[in-house]
């Protein structure tokens, strides 16, 4: 991995956790949360739900098949940190075109591996999800007690990171197809894009605080809110928006969309212990009775109290029991929580863009 580098992460609390470097030699703060998939690391680092915080992998070899030019769900690195337990500095695939090590680099992200990565999960699992700093350096250690500061001087769930990720301008994806949709883009994940191409939907990604007035004058067929970062609490913004489309027009969320409208119908979100991330979460179908093993990434869930009576909730989480997914009793509108695009993880839920395709015609 070139020069020595070592490096420093901090916690809140006041856990330090010394390791080797790789990535970029800079110093990042961010929420300190984990994913259990085992691999699927170059899609989880380009999330732009990850937007702000440090991404821990509970798998204990990360790196090994490189980094292709395929598997981007953004343009760009999003998590401020990465912490691994051993990386690989010579992968071998047939798509690889750099290291773990250069693609952190390039995009001026720090990581630290040759850390007790169990140490770190069980941590988080004990007293929940907590902002952290890591440093990387080759020269003089940098002072602790200052990483210390910058760690508890962020506040995670009072920053408006869709800010950050939504798209700046209108971006237009069009098909041979008679749909089109206008997705919400409040940090949307690029398979979620491929999915409504590969039905004939033509897509049109808009900035999140477009008006509801705007994105009707474009005459869709149905809106999708998308995927992404931070507490949904901060986004009435969107969740005004949503609440004029919902009466108008067949409407699907997806994450951080699915709990946007519960925000725009009077529901509220609560932050959960230390989240959940990872391709292996049992859903259960209430309709169906079916189990569905799903790909989540999120830190906050709906709370079902406050749902009104024109929703009823047809997902739920068999590990805790939270909601895992709603629709409105009449309207043609319906969310879940977790991501039927997947990438990584399984492919059970890809359905769930058939029944949005159902749902205009």
């Amino acid at each position: 991995m070139g020069k020595e580098k070592r490096a420093l992460l901090v916690l809140r609390d006041g856990s330090i956790f010394p390791g080797k470097g790789f990535g970029a030699e800079a110093t990042s703060v961010g929420e300190l949360v984990f994913n259990t998939s085992f691999c699927g690391y170059q899609e989880a680092l380009t999330d732009p739900s990850y937007a702000g915080q440090i991404l821990t992998a509970t798998y204990p070899l990360i790196g090994n098949y490189g980094v292709n030019g395929e598997d981007f769900e953004s343009d760009r690195v999003q998590v401020s940190g990465f912490v691994a337990r051993e990386v690989c500095d010579k992968p071998f695939h047939m798509k690889s075109k750099e290291t773990l090590d250069r693609f952190l680099e390039r995009f001026d992200v720090p990581g630290i591996y040759d850390v007790d990565t169990r140490a770190v999960v069980r941590k988080i699992r004990n007293f929940g999800v907590m902002s952290a700093c890591v440093s990387v350096y080759s020269g003089k250690q940098p002072d602790r007690d200052e990483l210390l500061s910058k760690a508890r001087k962020l506040d995670y769930s009072k920053i408006d990171f869709v800010e950050m990720v939504t798209t700046k301008k209108r971006k237009e994806y069009w098909v041979d197809g008679n749909k089109e949709v206008v997705l919400i883009d409040c940090g949307v994940k690029t398979s979620i894009i491929r999915e409504l191409l590969g039905r004939n939907i033509s897509v049109v990604s808009i900035p999140a605080r477009t008006s509801a007035e705007e994105i009707l004058s474009l005459e869709p067929d149905g809106i999708l809110v998308s995927n992404g970062p931070g507490d949904p609490a901060l986004l009435s913004y969107v969740a005004k928006t949503v609440r004029v489309l919902m009466n108008k027009l067949p409407l699907f969320g997806i994450c951080l969309g699915h709990q946007i409208i519960a925000h725009a119908v009077g529901g509220k979100t609560f932050k959960l212990k230390f989240g959940h991330r990872g391709g292996n979460h049992p859903v259960k179908d209430l309709e169906s009775g079916r189990v569905y093993i799903t790909s989540q990434n999120h830190g906050y869930a709906v709370d079902e109290r406050s749902l009104p009576k024109e929703f009823t909730v047809t997902h739920r989480n068999w590990n805790d029991l939270t909601v895992e997914g709603m629709k409105h009793r009449e309207l043609p509108v319906f969310s879940v929580q977790y991501h039927p695009e997947a990438n990584p993880g399984p492919l059970d839920s890809t359905y769930l863009f058939d029944k949005f395709l159902e749902s205009m015609k």
